[in-house]
C-alpha cells in the first residue's frame, strides 16, 4: 500500500492488486462501479455476540493454526439457524453447545458459517458454543477482501487482524465484545494483543502461552506475533514501539513521535480507554495499518519515513474514534473514520501549522469528491460482499475517511474551535464503549453549540456534490478620506447551501477578514476597508468543501490512478485527457499520461508526456526529478546509455529527493535500467 498523495510523491507505475484494495485509507482509492444502493441494502444484523473465549495455537513455520473459540451471543430474533463469518481457509471440526452436544454446521454462501441447534433459538437469550478449528493462513484465499491479506501465519511476522476473521464474528465494526485471548507460540516470538497478563508462560514443546484479556465492550480481535527486537519505549513507560531489525534504527524516533501524538490527542479528545500503546511493524504485504484497543500497527515501509507520522497519527486516533466510540452501523462510520483522518489533520496542524493544515486540504478534497455519488449517511448501502469487504472498500474508504474529515473540517468552522472540541468530548463520554448514530452525532453537536445545525449537516450528509463560488463586487471610494466599501455578491450552484463562508480583502494597507453568511444561491456582503481593495478572495483557508478548477484536476487524476491500479488503461488516459483539459499545464497530469504510458511500453509517447511534464506548471515540484529519472529509463531500455545518463544527471542536479529520487538517480548512473522480469 502507497502514502503517496496527489501532490507529495510519484506512483511507480500501476499499483499492485493489494495497493489498489487499500489505497483508500490513506489518500487514493479505485474506481469500480457503484452498486445500485436499492439493490444492496445492508442486511439487519440477526446476533450480538458478547464475550469470546479462544485459545490459538501458531505454528508459523506450517502457516497453520488450530483453534478454539467460546462465543457467547444472543439471537435479536426467534432464529432456526445461527449465521457467522469464518475465515474461508479455516476448517470447522466441531461445534458443541454449552453442554458439549455437536451442533450441525455448514459453510454458506462466501465465507459464511450457517449452525442448526437441535432447537430454534430464542430472541435475548444467552447462548454460549464452542468452535473448533483450524487450518492454513498463507494467501489471502479465503479472505474477506479479494486480493488481501488480513490473516497471515508464518514468519517473521503473523498476523490475525479482526478484520480478518479469524474467529466466528458478525457485524464488523459494529457488534462490541469482550475477549480472553492464549495465545501460543513458538519461543523467540513476540505476541501482542489487547490487554496483556504481561510476559508468557513457558509450554510443552519450546513454546511459550501469551495471554490477553479485554473485558471492556469493544473490539479486542486482533493478534501479532513475530521476531521482534525488544521494544522501545522513547522515555515513557507505556509507550511501546516493535520493529524486527530490519527497522531497529527508526524506533527510537518512532517512539519519540508516538508519544508526542498519544499526548496530543489526549490532551484533545480527554483520557482514553488505556494508557498502553503498542506500535507494531506489520509485514508490506498487508494493509498499511490496522489498530485495536492498545495496538497500532504499521507496515515496516512506512516507518521512519519523512511523512510517515501523519499515517501514525491517523492509526492512534483510532484508541478514541473506533476504539472507544463506535459506529452503529456502517452508515455511521463516517464519524469514527472521518475523526480519525481530521484527527491526523489537527496533529498536522499543531506541529507543523495552520498552513500545513491547508496545503494538506486540497489532496482531501479530492478523494472526498471523487465518489461522492449518494449521500454520506447512506455509505452502509454500498455492500453486497460482507460487512469486512464494505468497510476495506475504495469508495466507503473515500467517502467515510476524506469526506468524513471535511465534514468535521467544516463543522469546526461553524461553530468555533471551543464547541468543536465540547463536541468531541461529550461524545467520546456520552458512548463510551457504545455505538453512535448520526442523528445521535447530530443533536449532541447542536446542545453543545447551541446551534441549530440542521441545514449543516441535511447540506452534507443528506445530498451529495459541493458549491461553486462566483465573485461579484464593485468598490466605492467613503467621503472624508475614510477609505473604501466594497459592496459584493457570492453567487452559488446550489440552492440549498447555508452556511458561513470566510471572505478575505487584499487591501493596499492590512488584509481584512469577513465571515459572511451565505445562503442560497446569491448572499450580498458589504466590507469597509482603509486601504483600496486589490482583491477579494473566497474561502482562503479552505474551510468549506467547493469545486475549484484545481480541484477539478485532482478529482480527474486520482480517478485516473484509480482506473489505471484496476487496469483500465483506456479509462485512466480519458480522465488524464480531462485534467489536460482543464489544465493544459497541468505536470502532474502529463506525469500520470507518461506513467500509464511506460507501463504500456509506448515509449515515444511515454517520452513525449514527460516532456510535457518537464514544461508544465511544476505542481508538484517532484514531478521535474522523476521525469527525468523516467526519461532516462526509456532511454536506457532503447538501447542509448549516454542520453540515459544525461537525464539521471539532470535529476540530480533538481536536488529533489521525494521518495528517494536521488539514490534511485545514482543507481541508475552506475548500471543501465532494465526491466524487471515481472514486466
Amino acid at each position: 500500500m502507497k502514502n503517496r498523495p496527489l501532490d507529495h510523491a510519484p506512483q511507480r507505475y500501476v499499483l499492485s492488486r493489494v495497493a489498489a484494495c487499500c489505497a483508500a485509507i490513506i489518500t487514493a482509492v479505485l474506481l469500480p462501479a457503484l452498486p445500485s444502493a436499492a439493490q444492496n441494502t445492508a442486511p439487519k444484523p440477526t446476533l450480538n455476540i458478547t464475550a469470546y473465549n479462544i485459545n490459538v495455537d501458531l505454528r508459523p513455520a506450517d502457516h497453520a493454526l488450530d483453534a478454539t473459540a467460546q462465543v457467547t451471543f444472543t439471537p435479536l430474533a426467534d432464529l432456526p439457524t445461527a449465521i457467522f463469518d469464518l475465515h474461508g481457509a479455516l476448517l470447522v471440526d466441531k461445534v458443541t453447545d454449552a453442554k458439549g452436544a455437536n451442533l450441525n454446521g455448514a459453510r454458506g454462501s462466501g465465507a459464511t458459517l450457517i449452525v442448526t441447534p437441535s432447537t430454534p433459538l430464542a430472541k435475548g437469550q444467552s447462548i454460549t458454543w464452542t468452535f473448533h478449528y483450524s487450518g492454513k493462513l498463507e494467501t489471502d484465499a479465503g479472505g474477506p477482501v479479494e486480493g488481501l491479506k488480513l490473516a497471515y501465519v508464518g514468519e517473521p511476522i503473523s498476523y490475525l487482524f479482526y478484520a480478518g476473521r479469524w474467529f466466528p464474528m458478525t457485524g464488523y465494526l459494529t457488534d462490541r465484545f469482550t475477549a480472553e485471548i492464549h495465545v501460543k507460540a513458538p519461543a523467540g516470538y513476540r505476541v501482542i494483543g489487547s490487554g496483556s497478563s504481561g510476559k508468557p508462560k513457558e509450554s510443552a514443546g519450546g513454546t511459550q502461552l501469551w495471554d490477553f484479556k479485554w473485558d471492556k465492550p469493544g473490539f479486542p480481535g486482533t493478534i501479532i506475533a513475530g521476531k521482534f527486537d525488544p521494544p522501545v519505549s522513547g522515555g515513557a513507560p507505556n509507550i511501546h514501539v516493535y520493529t524486527t531489525a530490519a527497522h531497529k534504527a527508526a524506533a527510537a524516533d518512532y517512539a519519540a513521535t508516538t508519544l508526542r501524538e498519544f499526548a496530543y490527542f489526549t490532551s484533545t479528545f480527554g483520557f482514553p480507554e488505556s494508557h498502553e500503546l503498542n506500535v507494531v511493524e506489520l509485514p508490506d504485504d498487508t494493509v498499511p495499518v490496522a489498530w485495536a484497543p492498545e495496538i497500532a500497527a504499521v507496515a515496516g515501509a512506512r516507518i521512519g519515513g519523512k511523512n510517515d507520522f501523519r499515517l501514525l497519527a491517523n492509526t492512534i486516533a483510532h484508541q478514541w474514534w473506533g476504539s472507544q466510540v463506535s459506529p452503529a452501523t456502517l452508515s455511521d462510520a463516517w464519524i469514527i473514520n472521518g475523526m480519525a483522518r481530521y484527527g491526523e489533520l489537527m496533529y498536522l496542524e499543531d506541529d507543523a501549522g495552520h498552513s500545513a493544515l491547508e496545503t494538506a486540504l486540497p489532496d482531501i478534497a479530492a478523494s472526498a469528491l471523487a465518489y461522492d455519488t449518494i449521500p454520506l449517511s447512506s455509505t452502509g448501502s454500498l455492500g453486497g460482499a460482507g460487512d469486512v469487504a464494505l468497510a476495506y472498500s475504495p469508495q466507503f474508504q473515500s467517502m467515510t475517511l476524506d469526506k468524513g474529515a471535511l465534514i468535521f473540517h467544516m463543522l469546526r468552522w461553524e461553530v468555533g474551535d471551543d464547541s468543536f472540541e465540547k463536541i468531541l468530548r461529550a461524545t467520546l463520554t456520552q458512548y463510551k464503549d457504545k455505538g453512535i448514530r448520526t442523528g445521535e452525532f447530530e443533536r449532541g453537536a447542536e446542545e453543545q453549540s447551541q446551534q441549530q445545525l440542521t441545514p449543516f449537516f441535511s447540506e452534507w450528509l443528506d445530498g451529495t456534490g459541493a458549491p461553486e463560488f462566483t465573485d461579484k463586487y464593485a468598490v466605492y471610494r467613503l467621503g472624508n478620506n475614510k477609505g473604501f466599501r466594497t459592496i459584493g455578491e457570492i453567487q452559488g450552484d446550489m440552492d440549498l447551501f447555508n452556511m458561513p463562508v470566510d471572505l478575505r480583502v487584499d487591501t493596499e494597507g492590512k488584509t481584512v477578514d469577513k465571515r459572511v453568511d451565505v445562503v442560497g444561491t446569491d448572499s450580498q456582503y458589504v466590507i469597509d476597508t482603509f486601504g483600496r481593495p486589490r482583491r477579494v478572495v473566497i474561502d482562503p483557508q479552505g474551510w468549506v468543501l467547493k469545486n475549484t478548477p484545481d480541484l477539478e484536476v485532482r478529482v480527474a487524476i486520482l480517478r485516473g490512478q484509480q482506473l489505471a491500479a484496476q487496469g483500465d488503461t483506456g479509462g485512466a488516459l480519458a480522465e488524464y485527457q480531462k485534467a489536460l483539459k482543464a489544465n493544459p499545464q497541468s505536470s502532474l497530469a502529463s506525469y500520470r499520461i507518461g506513467e500509464l504510458l511506460f507501463s504500456m511500453r509506448n515509449y515515444q509517447a511515454a517520452v513525449n508526456a514527460y516532456r510535457d511534464a518537464l514544461n508544465g506548471d511544476n505542481d508538484p515540484r517532484w514531478t521535474e526529478v522523476w521525469s527525468h529519472i523516467a526519461v532516462g529509463k526509456i532511454f536506457d531500455l532503447t538501447g542509448q546509455r549516454d542520453r540515459a545518463i544525461s537525464e539521471y544527471r539532470q535529476a540530480l542536479q533538481t536536488n529533489d529527493n521525494t521518495a528517494g529520487a536521488m539514490n534511485e538517480a545514482r543507481h541508475w548512473i552506475q548500471a543501465p535500467y532494465k526491466r524487471p522480469d515481472s514486466e
